[in-house]
């Protein structure tokens, strides 16, 4: 439009109306609270706090506490979050308006807010970090929709009579407890049965929303949110609950977590996303099996579904339940310090439901049949197989994937490595492309990555590069032939099958996870954490490969192998027969012999407690370049009582790690202090990044 065209219109369109701005042209502000604090979104650590902004009035009624802002900031236009309206800032100057509102979805929660504030600062993070976990992504769409009232939802629930806690003592008391609006805290055995576990959760969420109350309860994976799902269904009632998992898309859990938010449904079952589910009126968090990796977030501040349910817990007075069929050292601390009460059956309960359990150690005595050789069973576990082949199907559990994952030399034992230059060709081509012996290059530039097998007539690929090295011979002694070392999941497949030829053999793992199989007589072959539900129970389980598990160079080393072992003895039929390859002596061992996971957990609390690890303390790493790691060692404010150990070299690309420990009073200071450095260095603009991380899984 020209500025001669202006004449032609009435005086009100080329004047902006009295109402929305000043004389000045700066927007009006609004009557009342006219001061937006914006948790801006930026990962930067120096600029972790609110942000002063004008609310105009024509925003008055949109710009409510929780809503999705988007603000001009450092003369970008970002997102953020309001947190709150007050009357007048401490900023001396003019504010700067708020854009727009994205919407008047009060999408964030106080309760929410705080409690992404306080894992913020438990882990040394950011805030604005913690809400894009705590928070999905808007589905425009999704949001627009009316809420509607699902058809199913004048459902009944099953009223069974017997309960599940009837096994435990204490049970009862703690159902009671949150019927009556209290805030129990446990740690719980749970019994061995394939869904007991989620027949109970269900009830004690039942227990809860009869009580006025919502519920949060996190699984580790999609399978067992479909067991929780329809245990839900069947004690709840249609249209009481909702499931939440990664792999709903975008828009349906967008809809289900506003579901949430508006107050439809106050029981949540879902991943480790779902610890931050806006239930109102929380009554109870619960988490199962909370030794799983799968509960540790991989986005920064990295925190844990545990540690998240036990902060919201304690900050909205809520009970917190935390079950699994064995029990993690956090879990043994929190019960030491009386924070959370146990809940155990009697041993005689535990005795009836337990499978019978035979170690053999790694000199057992291979069988006399062929087939039994052709499988690498030792004489007790192939009986097992056979017998209980009888009866229906078996479980065999593979602590490693894929094939032949590791290899050596058949004569010298030498790792096989690659032998090839890591060539800009070999990252960007698929490994069939690349043409054999490509010439190698100086020996300070191979890639020295380890081989693996894909199948029984594949040739030798690296696992690093990708590249075919059908001609490798030993770097040692020159042998071209190689054996294995680590016998994956698809290899221990192929030996069963030929040893069994009339059964049905079945994998289960990364390349695809079965839910459940059924009671028919079948093989099946899964890693940890990938083994499914068998129609009443196996028969019969073989655990092979102990030594994969307790000699692995971990922390958590057995205690990981105790838990993986006894949630798949968990599968089998009460009495079924068990055999796990590893020797009786081992204090691991011992625990699944016994079904006494409690046991071990104390003797594990104490070593660490002697040791100086957590949970007896709290532990914080730093990771990256070394000239990095070691400046910021140099600038922190460490607590006094802090102990520094390294830095020690982590690989050949520079990269270092240092640990810090302190004790638990001290963790609050710690993680101030490493966030600050973390700050210093952000607002530096210093180019190498510091990995910050408390009390993470891999210690070492």
């Amino acid at each position: 439009m020209t500025h001669s065209d202006d004449a032609l219109l009435p005086l009100d369109a080329v004047r902006p109306p009295a109402s929305s701005k000043d004389t000045k042209g700066a927007p009006v502000a609004a009557p009342e609270r006219p001061v937006a604090r914006v948790a801006v979104d930026s990962p930067l650590p120096h600029l972790d706090r609110l942000f002063d902004y004008l609310v105009p009035a024509t925003m008055h009624e949109t710009a409510e506490p929780g809503v999705r802002v988007r603000v001009r900031f450092a003369g970008k236009l970002v997102d953020g979050f309001l947190m709150e309206r007050a009357g007048e800032s401490d900023h001396e100057g003019r504010l700067t308006p708020l854009e727009r509102v994205v919407s008047p979805e009060q999408v964030l929660t106080p309760e929410i807010a705080g409690l992404a504030r306080a894992v913020a600062d438990r882990y040394a993070g950011t805030l604005t970090d913690v809400l894009r976990l705590a928070v999905p992504p808007r589905h425009a769409k999704a949001e627009a929709e009316p809420p509607r009232q699902d058809p199913e939802t004048t459902g009944q629930a099953d009223e069974a009579g017997a309960s599940a806690w009837d096994a435990y003592p204490t049970g009862a008391s703690f159902l009671g407890a949150l019927r009556d609006g209290r805030a129990p805290r446990a740690v719980w055995s749970a019994l061995p049965g394939a869904r007991g576990w989620a027949g109970a959760m269900a009830e004690a969420v039942r227990a809860t929303l009869d009580g006025g109350r919502g519920a949060v309860v996190v699984v580790p994976d999609g399978k067992d949110v479909a067991l929780a799902d329809a245990a839900f269904e069947r004690l709840l009632g249609p249209g009481r609950h909702v499931a939440l998992t990664a792999d709903l898309g975008p828009a349906e859990r967008y809809r289900r977590w506003l579901k949430v938010l508006r107050g439809q449904v106050r029981a949540v079952v879902g991943t480790r996303a779902a610890m931050f589910a806006p239930v109102a009126e929380l009554g109870l968090v619960a988490i199962w099996d909370d030794g799983d990796d799968l509960h540790a977030e991989r986005l920064a501040p990295y925190p844990h579904a545990r540690e998240v349910l036990g902060l919201r817990a304690h900050r909205s007075g809520a009970g917190m339940l935390i079950g699994g069929y064995a029990r993690t050292a956090e879990a043994t601390q929190l019960v030491a310090t009386r924070w959370a009460r146990p809940i155990v059956a009697a041993r005689t309960t535990i005795r009836g439901l337990a499978p019978r359990v035979k170690p053999a150690g790694e000199d057992a005595e291979l069988a006399k049949d062929q087939a039994a050789r052709m499988a690498r069973l030792p004489s007790i576990a192939w009986r097992a197989l056979r017998q209980g082949l009888e009866r229906g199907p078996v479980l065999v559990q593979v602590p490693r994937r894929g094939y032949l994952p590791a290899l050596a030399c058949q004569h010298c034992r030498t790792p096989a490595r690659c032998v090839l230059p890591p060539t800009r060709t070999a990252l960007q081509e698929p490994a069939h492309s690349i043409p054999l012996g490509t010439p190698a290059g100086e020996p300070g530039d191979l890639c020295h990555g380890p081989l693996s097998l894909r199948g029984g007539h594949a040739a030798p690929y690296c696992r690093w590069c990708g590249r075919v090295d059908a001609g490798w011979r030993c770097s040692s002694c020159g042998s071209p032939r190689l054996r294995a070392v680590v016998t994956g999941a698809r290899r221990t497949a192929e030996e069963l099958g030929r040893a069994f030829p009339s059964v049905q053999v079945r994998t289960s793992g990364r390349d695809g996870v079965l839910a459940t199989v059924p009671a028919s007589r079948a093989l099946v072959v899964a890693t940890p954490g990938a083994e499914p539900v068998a129609e009443d129970g196996y028969t019969a389980a073989v655990l092979l490969d102990g030594w994969a598990l307790l000699g692995r160079a971990d922390l958590r080393a057995g205690e990981e192998a105790v838990r993986r072992w006894m949630n798949a003895a968990a599968l089998l039929r009460p009495g079924a027969e068990l055999v796990v390859l590893g020797d009786a002596g081992l204090a691991a061992v011992q625990a699944l012999l016994r079904w006494d996971p409690i046991t071990h957990a104390e003797r594990e609390l104490g070593d660490r407690a002697e040791l100086g690890f957590p949970p007896a303390v709290r532990m914080a790493t730093l990771t990256g370049a070394a000239a990095a790691v070691r400046q910021m060692l140099d600038e922190v404010r460490l607590p006094p009582d802090a102990q520094v150990l390294g830095p020690v070299p982590l690989d050949e690309n520079g990269q270092e790690r240092a640990m810090i420990r302190v004790r638990r009073a001290g963790g609050a200071a710690l993680s101030a202090a490493l966030k600050g450095a973390s700050g210093v260095r952000a607002a530096r603009k210093t180019p190498d990044v510091v990995r910050v991380s408390v009390d993470p899984l891999d210690l070492i």
